[in-house]
């Protein structure tokens, strides 16, 4: 512990926190624009800038970059440091477009609530335009240079959080920007479309592609019957774009909202989730009890791992989950199952996914697999939480004063087992539920998988199933976790030089989730996550699990329904032509 002064109040705080940090807990907010706590401090901005020797001192430093030392005599703010920071602000907005109304982040941008907290009315600097045209060429976000800042957030998050190096900085000074290597376009590039620059981005120079004004359009045909279903984590995060805290669970006003919005019916995504589960559980059953089977089973739930994979990982195809996700199969079973149940022609049917995630704008259009119902995409359009919030918004909804309505039967039931795929460990710990029972005969006393939990970025364990298992695998199997895409190549690097050495592999069963926390912290959910929201909506997410009277996917009787009418087994030629996909190896650029 080291003793320092704040603004002349005594404080005592651990040795070598950032003096920002050091602020923070005494509730001083020290303005920033480059800075996240989701990544390094790197002092790009210079808003930060305080005293570090007293009140009269001519030293400055960057906060979020200065650990505090013994003694230091902090002043945040006094006259000269407020006008530098106003100057910094001015020289920002000096060649950065002033059509606030007209960004998607108007509202809710952090370089506008900083000019408006200095008060800045007028730019004393001539105004230089970028004059850079709009990337469009990525199907899932947008990326605008013009408005750009050079902050570097979104470079340091797709380099060094998700190691996928798709953006970087061009040129130098007043000509530096952000674009992709090679200056190729953003559709041409690495991207694996997680959004995580555009979740990080403080203005509205990287956004999701907006497409609530197809879904309008879709909701005023009177030719077309609108199907909608809704994502885990997307019940736990819209109350945020509402003024209420994260984590507040939202489900029953969600589907009463789309009704209000023209869905004609509303699925719930978390039926899908049980879905894969068993196709999931039994491949992963298969895997373990066939002799001579590839091991590991990796998940292949979230769509920007399966590109990345496809990208960097190609050489293990073979252990991919062939199981789709769970957009994918509702979007399937919507266009097959429930249109015959329903006798509506699926041609008819416009089905639309609510996702926490930009990627899954991708994976609606991937390749031939997601038109399984021969009916056009399986998905039609998806759209993400921070969409649908501004389409109730639009609608004049008040979300929070609706009474709660049901999902539509059958293809909105769901468990508890269902729900965790929104959170990292989520769909290894249902697998694990319901891969018990299969192996044992059955159910899990407690279904609560604790190892699968937390924001730990690998997290591995052993399950016991307490039967002797095929293949000398004992009673026991290993798994692994890895969240936030940077952290994917400890755990598959082990498993590659295990295989070159001759050796067995690491881990039997692993999950790769592409954001941190899991779809929870997904790219299009509402801005301004860091680990504390993250955990609240983690704790959202498990209280849906834990209030659910059947918390395991195999006990959902509309699944076993499914199956009984429509399916035949699982993993049968009929689910598997329906609800599973193939994977082939891509180029990191498109030619």
């Amino acid at each position: 512990m080291v003793n320092i002064k704040i603004n002349g109040k005594p404080l005592q705080v651990e040795d070598n926190i950032s003096i920002l940090d050091a602020a923070n807990l005494v509730k001083i907010k020290i303005p920033t624009l480059c800075y996240n706590p989701d990544l390094p401090a790197w002092a790009s901005c210079g808003l930060c800038i305080v005293r570090t020797a007293g009140p009269r001192s001519p030293r400055m430093a960057r906060a979020c970059t200065t650990p505090v030392t013994e003694g230091m005599d902090i002043i945040t703010h006094d006259p000269e440091i407020i006008a530098t920071r106003r100057t910094v602000l001015e020289l920002i907005l000096s060649n950065h477009p002033a059509d606030c109304l007209m960004c998607p982040r108007n509202q809710n941008c952090e370089l506008q609530n900083l000019a408006a907290e200095a008060g800045i009315r007028e730019i004393p600097f001539h105004k230089i335009p970028n004059e850079l045209p709009v990337d469009d060429s990525n199907p899932a976000i947008v990326l605008n240079p013009e408005k750009c800042i050079r902050c570097g957030r979104c470079v340091k998050v797709c380099q060094d959080m998700q190691n996928v190096w798709a953006i970087e900085f061009l040129g130098r000074g007043i000509n530096g920007r952000i674009a992709c290597a090679a200056d190729t376009p953003l559709g041409e590039s690495p991207c694996i479309y997680c959004g995580q620059c555009s979740a990080h981005c403080p203005v509205g120079a990287i956004y999701e592609r907006d497409d609530t004004v197809k879904v309008w359009k879709m909701a005023q045909d009177p030719e077309v019957h609108s199907v909608v279903q809704i994502a885990p984590a997307v019940r736990v995060a819209l109350a945020e774009e509402f003024g209420y805290p994260p984590g507040t669970l939202l489900t029953k006003q969600i589907y009463a909202a789309l009704r209000r919005l023209g869905f004609e019916t509303v699925f719930d995504t978390n039926f899908g989730a049980d879905l894969t589960i068993i196709e999931e559980a039994n491949e992963l059953v298969k895997r373990l009890t066939e002799k001579d089977s590839d091991i590991p089973l990796i998940t292949s739930c979230c769509p920007s791992w399966v590109d990345y994979m496809e990208k960097y990982y190609y050489d293990m195809i073979p252990n991919f989950s062939t199981a789709k996700s769970p957009q994918q199969m509702v979007g399937t079973m919507i266009k097959t199952y429930w249109a015959q149940k329903a006798g509506i022609d699926p041609a008819k049917i416009y089905s639309v996914s609510v996702m926490p995630c930009t990627a899954k704008k991708w994976e609606s259009h991937r390749n031939d697999d997601m038109k399984a119902a021969n009916s056009g995409w399986d998905v039609d359009i998806s759209i993400t939480t921070r969409e649908l919030a501004r389409m109730i918004k639009q609608a004049g909804i008040e979300l929070l004063k609706l009474d709660g309505e049901e999902a539509d039967s059958p293809l909105g039931p769901y468990t508890g087992a269902g729900t965790i795929f929104g959170v990292t460990g989520g769909v290894m710990e249902a697998a694990v539920r319901t891969a018990y029972k299969l192996i044992t005969k059955k159910d899990l006393v407690d279904v609560n998988f604790k190892p699968a939990r937390g924001l730990e970025g690998v997290k591995s364990a052993e399950v016991d199933f307490g039967v002797q298992l095929p293949n000398n695998l004992g009673t026991k199997i290993r798994i692994a976790i890895a969240h936030q895409m940077g952290n994917v190549a400890a755990v598959l690097d082990q498993i590659r030089e295990a295989r070159k050495a001759g050796k067995d592999v690491p881990f039997h069963f692993v999950e790769v989730m592409a954001c941190r926390g899991g779809c929870i912290g997904g790219g299009g959910q509402p801005y301004g996550c860091t680990d504390e929201i993250r955990r609240q909506r983690t704790a959202g997410i498990y209280a849906d699990d834990e209030k659910s009277q059947f918390r395991c996917s195999h006990q959902n009787y509309f699944i076993d329904q499914i199956y009984k009418e429509f399916l035949g087994e699982p993993n049968g030629e009929k689910a598997h032509k329906l609800l599973h996909t193939e994977y082939k190896e891509r180029q990191l650029y498109i030619k």
